[in-house]
């Protein structure tokens, strides 16, 4: 009997491996709190609802805050990859942590989906950024919209302000690539901290160089506050926001002052308003569906919708993964970053996903819309 017992205890610790293997692990940093908390806290919430099965492999997802900083995003990263040993990294919530993870992701051989905008995170797809991918559409996508829109709508000059980061420049640089294609002048140009809480003297320099439009190349609630100091001081022009504040908090911080502007967003930020023969409609309706029956209806939004489209990469690419090695390898780390640089056709809550070995995004036209804010509402432009 004590022989038997033996046995069975030694088998029992032969199996603990292959037990371990079998589980996928996933660390996930988002900006919970601090400046970008608006985006953060949206995005967390839908890992709470995340299938934990993907192909018969079941999925731990490490959640943590980093903050809003990319000092603790980098640091979470590098928890993932030293003490949870995930098979892949998703994150952050902003330009700045995304851009100060990929030396991590890189060094560890950790395929890493960012969940920030900013064109500089996934090219030029180098040595390191060939671990790097992003659900986000690109600044580019976005800039070509929204310059397209204000030359059709009379706008000839355009005053710019934006965060002094990582995604203020991007913004910023990607719009003064197209602008003279747009036969747009830029006539200012000004730069604020996201934690600053008073923007009046840049929003004085703008006003002086009197701009048919201004465009606030910022993110979350803090890209309300030069709106609310260019209303206060009786500007008259068009302002443009990014589809960085596409949040409800954004709607209640900007009130009045934020009415009749206009910003390039994803389709999923107008599901229902796009016509029944777009297949972004259906997958969107479906993650909608999902989510409010966890949380109040209504409050999915463009942030959770990227947060959600991690998920599905991972569902087209982890089958494709382990054909070649299991979980908790790098074989398998790198199987899976090979899929997800190999997905193709996959509908998206914010478009349809087609990567490469030079795109890292994968989103074509079809990923953005210009809405316009009318009633506390995004409501597509026409």
């Amino acid at each position: 009997m004590f022989k038997k017992l033996l046995l069975a205890a030694s088998l029992g610790l032969a199996l603990l491996p292959v037990a371990a293997q079998a589980q996928i692990k996933v660390g996930v940093t988002l900006s919970s709190t601090g400046p970008a908390a608006s985006l953060g806290i949206p995005e967390r919430n839908v890992f709470a609802i995340m299938p934990r099965e993907i192909a018969g492999k079941s999925v731990e997802y490490i959640v943590l805050d980093d903050a809003s900083d990319p000092v603790a995003a980098v640091k979470n990263a590098r928890k993932f990859v030293s003490e949870d040993k995930v098979d892949a990294i998703l994150g952050s919530s902003i330009t700045p942590n995304s851009l100060a993870m990929i030396d991590v992701a890189a060094e560890s051989e950790t395929p890493m989906i960012a969940i920030a905008s900013s064109l500089r995170i996934v090219d030029p797809v180098d040595a390191k950024r060939a671990w790097v991918f992003k659900t986000p559409q690109n600044d580019a996508h976005m800039m070509t919209a929204m310059s397209a829109h204000m030359a059709d709508h009379g706008v000839r000059t355009v005053g710019l302000i934006g965060f002094n980061d990582a995604y203020g420049e991007g913004v910023i640089s990607e719009f003064g690539k197209l602008a003279p294609v747009r036969k747009l002048s830029i006539v200012a140009s000004e730069r604020y901290a996201r934690t600053d809480t008073s923007v009046t003297g840049q929003v004085l320099k703008v006003m002086a160089a009197n701009p048919d439009a201004v465009m606030i190349a910022a993110s979350g609630t803090p890209a309300a506050l030069p709106a609310k100091a260019l209303k206060e001081r009786g500007y008259k022009g068009r302002i443009y926001f990014t589809d960085g504040v596409i949040n409800e908090d954004f709607l209640r911080v900007g009130g009045k002052d934020i009415e009749g502007a206009f910003l390039p967003a994803g389709p999923f930020v107008v599901a229902r308003q796009l016509p029944d023969s777009n297949p972004i409609k259906r997958v969107s309706l479906d993650f909608i569906k999902l989510h409010d029956a966890k949380y109040p209806p209504g409050t999915a939004n463009s942030f959770s919708a990227h947060a959600w489209n991690t998920y599905l990469m991972l569902q087209r690419a982890v089958p494709e993964a382990l054909k070649k090695a299991q979980p908790g390898t790098r074989e398998f780390r790198r199987a899976l970053r090979d899929a997800l640089e190999n997905i193709h056709d996959l509908v998206t809550t914010h478009g349809v996903m087609n990567m490469s070995k030079t795109d890292h995004m994968g989103f074509d036209q079809r990923a953005r819309v210009m809405v316009v804010i009318q009633g506390g509402q995004w409501k597509l432009a026409q």
